[in-house]
């Protein structure tokens, strides 16, 4: 028994609710008419109209599936809506299914009934993700996006978590006067010898021996900006320092986390030593 309306839409006959509806979605973007121009375009959208309005009820596409094409005196869908052009599909529809199911000819045929529903059933907004660096996630920037087809600028707020979305008003998908907008999920790229840690940053530090030993003043550079850390005697490798509100922001109480800096040894090379020295050293340690 031949199904053409499952081939209108580009389906299988087994094809879920929401297989239907994605490949709904998919071929009116592609031949809404105010979107695509060519001749064929406008009788091409009546057609997946119609088929979706069949295939989307349940009780009018049990019956489908339980006649088939012969609903359509044998022929293709594409075949019958093209037989007859000039006429009312909505109603020929109409009365090949009957009323039941409340076919509502409001939704389908002509193009400013439609309008409404594909406002409701396509997505004007639009997933997308950007890659950022730890430094523009900590001190905030302002990216360059290619995205649907335009060019814009995307704000990057100071301390922006990784997995934040931004929304980007007016670069979403367009029909007609009405546009959406780009949800965009901001991820932040991995960078050696710093890790992420909730709200807090943990950036490690290459400090001399001498100075973990006998404490003293250290310059760091941290992604913020340059400074002197005071190393206590005695630090041992691997121990942490914690600065306060240099970490990220969490935006449901504007409070930030903080810079942890994980104190490491930077060993002197043994071949630089004088002869007592290493003498020494191997002595005492």
């Amino acid at each position: 028994m031949s199904k053409s309306l499952y081939q209108t839409l580009h389906i299988s006959e087994n094809a879920s609710a929401d297989d239907i509806k994605k490949a709904y979605r998919k071929l009116a973007r592609q031949y809404h008419p105010d979107v695509n121009k060519s001749p064929e375009a406008e009788e091409k959208f009546k057609e997946i109209n119609g088929a979706y309005e069949i295939l989307s009820d349940p009780q009018k596409k049990a019956e489908y599936d339980q006649y088939g094409d012969a609903m359509f005196n044998g022929q293709s869908f594409s075949d019958f809506s093209r037989s007859h052009q000039g006429a009312d599909l909505n109603d020929i529809l109409r009365s090949i299914f009957g009323a039941r199911g409340g076919y509502n000819s409001a939704k389908f045929g002509g193009f400013g009934g439609f309008n409404s529903r594909i406002h409701d059933d396509i997505d004007f907004d639009i997933q997308a993700n950007v890659t950022i660096s730890l430094k523009s996630a900590i001190n905030g920037d302002t990216i360059r996006v290619n995205l649907n087809n335009s060019s814009f600028d995307l704000k990057i707020p100071e301390g922006i978590t990784d997995g934040t979305k931004l929304r980007a008003k007016g670069k979403g998908n367009r029909f007609g006067n009405m546009t959406g907008d780009a949800i965009i999920t901001v991820k932040i790229a991995p960078e050696n010898g710093f890790e992420i840690d909730d709200y807090d940053l943990i950036q490690d530090v290459e400090t001399p021996l001498k100075i973990m030993l006998f404490g003293g003043k250290c310059e760091i550079t941290t992604l913020q900006k340059p400074m002197t850390i005071k190393i206590p005697e005695n630090m041992q490798n691997g121990q942490k320092m914690r600065i306060e509100g240099l970490g990220f922001k969490n935006r449901k109480n504007g409070k930030r986390g903080d810079l942890i800096l994980r104190i490491k040894a930077k060993l002197p090379n043994p071949k630089t030593f004088s002869p007592e020295l290493k003498e020494l050293l191997q002595k005492e340690l």
